[in-house]
């Protein structure tokens, strides 16, 4: 897809199997186990076989290489494999790339996966300790200095902005907060099951770095995702209703660092969101108007509400009013406030879920979904729909 016109990859691939560990704080395994696990769960899901797959994307930050799990997963040739960069915002990219080999005929099925023991072991919360050089880290470099060493810090100079530009108080944050812990409530799958939280608990948590608290900020968790991709006309012959690739997208923003973009015009918007967002409505030909579900990922509470805006679902400064209201259903799984932090993943199979009419917090008649990924960084975006021009 490019950035100025529309392309003709939407409703030639489709989402036919999701699998995913336990969601946990110690998983008690290696992150190969869980990506061979969450992998050979999403073939059974589909009605396919190891033999089936001839392709694999993950994230660069995987420590599960592509070849490696296929070796484990039982898994035969490839004629595909391939690795996303910048973190969550990879996310719904794993799956434009396999899309775009199923179109292309380079691969046949293709498997994106996400494996981590991101509470027992890695936690990217603890922040940067210690960086080989690289263009990245002298971007970092600018503000490590001043005490900025954590995700949470770097998200909270936007956050801090953004409230001050629309004259807000950190309970607009607080909306995203309770919305998704509701969901995650009823989902016997998230680690908050039964755990809602209202805007009184957000405003007790504790500081992390103002104006973000404890609530604010996604967990850590230990688990695996995978989501198995396959052309639209074999998807007809497997056993779960298919969810279309309706539009797929990536986008960087001019001026662009990974989590530091402080030195644009603006902070109380994300620019690469917009360039996402573009593409994803020029491409589809739909409106933020016409979506069923959003899932929006949900690493900090504040770039929820800024995507939101980028996506035209309302002005900016008016996405706490917006999520109040609760005009669009969101976050239905419970979100990585609520039910795990996958990178994102979990969202994409949330927004299959939804289409299936298999979700825990079903919304009746989801025919499209809207996905996001990683904000603060390069990221991508799906339009999932069903196969009856949805």
């Amino acid at each position: 897809m490019s950035v100025r016109t529309r392309d003709t990859l939407g409703g030639r691939a489709a989402v036919v199997g999701i699998g995913a560990t336990e969601f946990s704080k110690d998983s008690g395994r290696s992150e190969l186990r869980l990506a061979v696990e969450a992998v050979r769960a999403a073939l059974d899901d589909a009605g396919l076989t190891a033999a089936d797959v001839d392709g694999m994307v993950t994230f660069t930050m995987d420590t599960s290489p592509e070849i490696t799990v296929a070796q484990a997963a039982g898994i035969g040739e490839l004629s595909f494999f391939s690795r996303i960069h910048y973190g969550g915002g990879a996310a719904c990219a794993t799956v434009q790339q396999a899309a775009l080999a199923v179109a292309t005929g380079v691969a046949e099925v293709v498997v994106c996966y996400r494996a981590f023991n991101e509470r027992s072991g890695r936690r990217f919360g603890s922040g940067v300790q210690r960086r080989e050089p690289s263009a990245e880290g002298a971007a970092l470099g600018w503000g490590l200095p001043f005490g900025l060493l954590t995700p949470a810090s770097w998200v909270a100079m936007a956050a801090q902005r953004y409230l001050y530009t629309y004259g807000l108080t950190a309970e607009a944050f607080g909306q995203v907060a309770v919305v998704d812990r509701k969901y995650a409530a009823t989902n016997p799958a998230a680690y908050f099951h039964g755990r809602p939280i209202t805007l009184a608990d957000h405003a007790a948590s504790r500081w992390i770095v103002e104006p973000l608290r404890l609530l604010d900020c996604c967990q850590e968790t230990d688990g695996g995702q995978a989501l198995v991709v396959t052309s639209v006309e074999r998807a007809r012959d497997l056993p779960q209703q298919p969810a279309v690739i309706t539009a797929a997208a990536q986008g960087a923003g001019r001026r662009q660092e990974q989590m530091t973009s402080f030195y644009r015009d603006d902070l109380t918007g994300l620019p690469e969101m917009g360039v996402v967002a573009r593409q994803l409505w020029r491409t589809s030909g739909l409106t933020a108007a016409e979506m069923d579900v959003g899932i929006l990922y949900d690493h900090f509470t504040p770039f929820v509400l800024m995507q939101l805006e980028e996506f035209g679902f309302c002005k900016p400064g008016e996405a706490a009013d917006f999520l109040a209201e609760e005009r669009l259903p969101l976050n239905t799984h419970g979100g990585q406030l609520g039910e795990a932090y996958l990178h994102g993943m979990n969202g994409v199979a949330e927004a299959v879920r939804q289409l299936r009419g298999t979700a825990v917090n079903q919304i009746p008649d989801a025919r499209r979904v809207l996905v996001t990924a990683g904000t603060g960084v390069p990221t991508s975006g799906l339009i999932l729909g069903t196969d009856d021009g949805g």
